[in-house]
C-alpha cells in the first residue's frame, strides 16, 4: 500500500517514543510506500480533487537523521488523496479550528474516494472530554458548564474536584481544588473565560496515585495491556507530557469491560484508534485525535501495538474496496 501520514512536522518527532513513527516503521517493515504531509499542506480548489504537498520519506533507521525525504521543501510534490491507499490522519491536538476545517477537507476526499483514518467526521463527532458523556455508567461525578455557580455547588458537594479545559491536551491546564476551596473563584475564572467557555468538572479520583491508565483499542479489540500514567513529585497529572512515569500493565476485568462495551461502537463509527483514559475503575476520556503510548507498552511488555495497527489498518483498507 501506498500511506499518507498527514502529522505534525517530522523534524519535531521525538522517534524514541513516537507512536506515529513507530506506526511508520512497522508500515516500512511490511513494504507499503510512505508519504507524509501537515494539515496545512492540504488544499482543494473547485474543479480538482482534494490534493496535499507531500513528501515521500523512507526511514533510516538511525537518530537524529531518522528519514530521508523526497522532493524536499518548498518543492514537494502534489497528489489527490484520493490515489493513496490509505490516508492516516495522526495530527496531535489541540483540537483547533484549524483541525476542524481539515476534517471537512478529508471529508470531501472520502467522497472522491479517499479512505482516511480514523474517519473525519468521527473525529469531529467525538471530541475527546466530552465524547465520554455517551457512557455514563462508566464515569465518575462529572459537570460541564460555563457557569461558575454550578461549579461551586459541584465543588461544594464533592469537596475534592479537577477542573480542566474541553480543549486541552498533554495534562496542560488542570487544576485540582480541595476541600478548602482554595482559589476556586481564580481558577474558574482563568478556565471559564467570564463565562464565555464550559469546563469539565470531575470528582477528585484518589486512585490516581495508581496512574492514569491509557488503554489502547484497535478495530473495536483492546490491547491487552495499558500504559499506567504515575504522577511524580506532588504532581496531580499523570499525563507522560506532565512528567508522569509510564507503567505497563494487564488490563483489569473492568478495563476490560470499559473497553469491550465502547470499542465496537466506535470502530463502527470509523475510529480504527482509540485510547481510553481509565482512572481506577472510572473513564476519564476518549482519545480519537492521535492516541500514543504504543512504543511504551511495547518496549515494556513486548506486545507489539504497532504490528496490531497496521494488521486492522490493512484490514480496514481492503474491506472498504
Amino acid at each position: 500500500m501506498h500511506l499518507l501520514f498527514v502529522a505534525d512536522p517530522l523534524e519535531s518527532f521525538k522517534i524514541y517514543k513516537d507512536t506515529t513513527f513507530a506506526m511508520m516503521r512497522e508500515a516500512q517493515r511490511r513494504g507499503h510506500r510512505l508519504s507524509t504531509c501537515e494539515p496545512k499542506d492540504i488544499r482543494w480548489q473547485r474543479g480538482e480533487s482534494v490534493t496535499a504537498f507531500v513528501r515521500d520519506i523512507t526511514l533510516t533507521g538511525t537518530s537524529p537523521a531518522w528519514f530521508t525525504a523526497e522532493p524536499q521543501a518548498p518543492s514537494e510534490r502534489a497528489q489527490a488523496l484520493k490515489d493513496f491507499d490509505a490516508v492516516v490522519m495522526r495530527k496531535d491536538p489541540p483540537f483547533d479550528s484549524e483541525f476542524f476545517y481539515a476534517t471537512h477537507l478529508l471529508e470531501q476526499a472520502e467522497r472522491e474516494g479517499a479512505k482516511v483514518f480514523n474517519k473525519p467526521r468521527a473525529l469531529r463527532d467525538h471530541p475527546e472530554k466530552l465524547a465520554i458523556l455517551e457512557w455514563p455508567q462508566f464515569i465518575g461525578p462529572t459537570l460541564v458548564t460555563r457557569d461558575a455557580r454550578d461549579i461551586k455547588r459541584f465543588h461544594a458537594e464533592h469537596h475534592d474536584i479537577i477542573l480542566k479545559p474541553l480543549d486541552g491536551m498533554g495534562g496542560m491546564g488542570i487544576f485540582r481544588v480541595k476541600e478548602d476551596g482554595l482559589n476556586l473563584g481564580g481558577i474558574i475564572e482563568t478556565l471559564n473565560q467570564d463565562g464565555a467557555q464550559s469546563v469539565m468538572v470531575q470528582k477528585f479520583l484518589p486512585a490516581i496515585s495508581e496512574g492514569d491508565k491509557r488503554i489502547l483499542v484497535i478495530g473495536g479489540e483492546p490491547v491487552p495491556f495499558a500504559l499506567a500514567r504515575i504522577p511524580q513529585g506532588g504532581e496531580v497529572r499523570g499525563n507522560l507530557a506532565a512528567g508522569g512515569k509510564g507503567v505497563a500493565q494487564p488490563l483489569t476485568a473492568r478495563d476490560c469491560e470499559i473497553a469491550q462495551t465502547i470499542g465496537p461502537v466506535l470502530a463502527k463509527r470509523g475510529l480504527l484508534l482509540i485510547g481510553l483514559d481509565v482512572i481506577g475503575d472510572s473513564l476519564t476520556e476518549i482519545n480519537v485525535t492521535s492516541p500514543t503510548c504504543f512504543q511504551e507498552i511495547t518496549d515494556q511488555t513486548g506486545c507489539d501495538v504497532a504490528q496490531m495497527f497496521l494488521q486492522a489498518l490493512e484490514a480496514a483498507q481492503a474491506s472498504t474496496h
